[in-house]
């Protein structure tokens, strides 16, 4: 099922800047016994991003109606939310006045293996890098073509994510999540000055760590680094937590501290 402006609908205008020219954010969201996960937190950040592209917000009441109804029967699925900058005519100025569309659709929620979380999985670093454009940087926008080329660069049913390198070879993401690990009992994540998405299961796990003393750093760092970690993990909001146990020639082994946060995201849902 899909909602357009609050309408039942399939189908939006031509000329909408979403479609024209990627103009707009989105969120993916997990649904699970009929409610949206963490929806509050979504939508703060949907539009926090609106504000950032100079997007009129949309109204967070109204959202979280639309979603809590969209969702109150499914037990378990995915909510995707799509805000745009609506209908504009052809060119790159805005329009003189903004009229943004909204889209929220249900979607089956991946049939991923429980061994992926409880026994780690197998990545690979991805050739395609991502740009670095500060003005752009944590939000989560509808132009994901560095993601969609990287993830085109392997079939491999074995390899569950890529981790993408931006233009500077510092190690950033996956193609689909945040990208965490430890060294030393010290929790690293990268730094999302210049490029990434500022993920919310990235928020939560930053949190976690603050409210149970575990010290914290969001630097940049290269490939070589992160080889050298003790543990390495990757988190988006439908996934939660995938320990990696293997990336190229290097395995890792999933220990106490990826388990530790595991259970704390847990008991925090």
């Amino acid at each position: 099922m899909t909602l357009i402006n609050g309408v039942s609908k399939e189908h939006i205008e031509i000329s909408d800047r979403g479609f024209q020219y990627g103009d707009g954010l989105f969120e993916t969201i997990e649904v699970r016994n009929g409610q949206p996960v963490f929806l509050e937190r979504h939508l703060d950040r949907l539009n926090s991003g609106c504000r950032r592209l100079s997007i009129t917000p949309v109204d967070h009441a109204l959202l979280s109606i639309e979603a809590k109804e969209l969702c109150k029967h499914s037990e378990q699925s995915v909510l995707k939310i799509i805000i745009t900058r609506g209908s504009g005519g052809r060119g790159y100025r805005q329009p003189d006045v903004i009229q943004p569309t909204r889209v929220l659709s249900l979607h089956p929620f991946p049939d991923y293996p429980d061994v992926y979380k409880e026994q780690g999985i197998v990545a690979r670093f991805c050739h395609t890098r991502l740009g670095l454009n500060p003005a752009l940087a944590g939000i989560k926008h509808l132009n994901r073509l560095e993601q969609v080329l990287a993830r085109a660069e392997w079939n491999d049913p074995e390899i569950q994510e890529g981790l993408m390198l931006d233009i500077n070879d510092h190690v950033i993401e996956g193609t689909m999540t945040n990208l965490f690990y430890i060294k030393n009992n010290m929790l690293y994540t990268s730094s999302l000055e210049l490029a990434g998405v500022a993920g919310i299961m990235r928020s939560i796990i930053i949190e976690l760590a603050y409210n149970h003393d575990i010290p914290l750093i969001e630097h940049t760092f290269t490939k070589d680094e992160l080889l050298s970690a003790d543990e390495i993990f990757i988190c988006n909001s439908i996934i939660g937590i995938w320990p990696i146990k293997q990336i190229a020639n290097t395995h890792f082994p999933v220990n106490l501290k990826t388990r530790q946060i595991q259970i704390w995201l847990d008991r925090y849902k």
